[in-house]
């Protein structure tokens, strides 16, 4: 028997050759995590659909973050659940809002950690769309003053980077003309700039009580089957101002994250959304999959697909079992 003279499993005879020779290394320094505020004081309530994350109140949110920072995690996106919805969502750019007192209170507890804002209207409007309503239509063009008044109160509040979700045509141009004309030309923008119209939301819009309620939403997110037109987004939102573009989900998209990493120059962001992570949880507690394994696992190949920036829930369990 002729044996072989060429044997990759020399590089994977320890664990310490395999550490030398790892091409995708894990870092609590690629996380963003997650934060659900809500009006109130003192109100910490677990989502019942994403276990281990939680509706915070103002002040709590910042006694969360700081946990996180004390973990090396370097920022936080944050959510909000406002005390009044109207049709035209306009406690989105209320200053006395969850979401404004969050990032305020945030920035004066952990102010070397990165606050990143989700901007988007579907939580504040009275019928769960992410933009004004026009003839039964979701309105593209007058959505947008709205959602750049959004944008603005948060900057406003402390936000160090704004994350448009809303996926209207021109919200990225919108959003840096009144950011810059109100002299916060520092605050960047992290644009949803491939958000497909996904089933792995589920759990979010429980915890964010943001569900549409009349038709869907695939007049403006993404088709699933769409690859090319992605790119088109992200080209388009980079054009507009973006310094951060997201692909959103992560999992079911890995070959999109690949996609816009080799055909842009900027940071691209992976969002590993609810969903994927209620799934884990699952199918972990009972017992059918390692939690551990199977989440380094998740995030290791979102990373190697090409995400700079991994926005998950998993993040403070994934550093301390990185830390390990």
């Amino acid at each position: 028997m002729t044996k072989p003279t060429i044997r990759p499993r020399r590089l994977r005879a320890s664990e310490s050759i395999r550490s030398l020779v790892r091409e995708t290394v894990l870092s609590p320094t690629d996380f963003v995590f997650p934060l659900f505020v809500v009006p109130g004081e003192n109100v910490k309530v677990e989502v019942p659909s994403l276990p281990g994350n939680y509706h915070l109140s103002p002040d709590m949110a910042a006694a969360e973050a700081r946990a996180i920072q004390n973990l090396g995690i370097p920022a936080v996106l944050v959510f909000g659940l406002p005390q009044y919805k109207n049709e035209r969502g306009s406690s989105a750019w209320d200053a006395n809002s969850p979401v404004q007192q969050a990032i305020a209170r945030i920035k004066d507890a952990c102010p070397g950690l990165a606050i990143i804002s989700d901007v988007c209207l579907c939580q504040y409007t009275s019928h769960g769309h992410c933009g004004h309503i026009s003839n039964g239509r979701v309105d593209n063009d007058s959505s947008l003053e709205s959602i750049a008044l959004t944008a603005l109160s948060h900057a406003a509040a402390g936000a160090d980077m704004v994350a448009p979700s809303d996926m209207m045509d021109g919200r990225v141009a919108a959003i840096r003309r009144v950011l810059d004309a109100d002299s916060y030309q520092d605050v960047g923008i992290m644009s949803y700039a491939a958000k497909y119209a996904s089933a792995y939301y589920g759990p979010f819009r429980d915890a964010a009580q943001s569900a549409p309620q009349f038709g869907d939403r695939c007049s403006y997110q993404m088709d699933p089957a769409n690859a090319r037109e992605a790119l088109r987004e992200v080209a388009l939102d980079i054009e507009e101002g973006a310094d951060i573009v997201m692909v959103k989900p992560a999992l079911a998209y890995l070959d999109i994250v690949r996609q816009v990493k080799d055909s842009f120059r900027q940071p691209v962001a992976a969002y590993n959304v609810s969903g994927e992570y209620a799934m884990i949880k699952a199918a972990a507690a009972k017992g059918w999959v390692d939690e551990r394994r199977i989440v380094l696992e998740t995030l290791t190949g979102i990373k190697r697909a090409g995400a700079d920036i991994i926005i998950t829930y998993h993040a403070p369990d994934a550093v301390r079992w990185l830390s390990r």
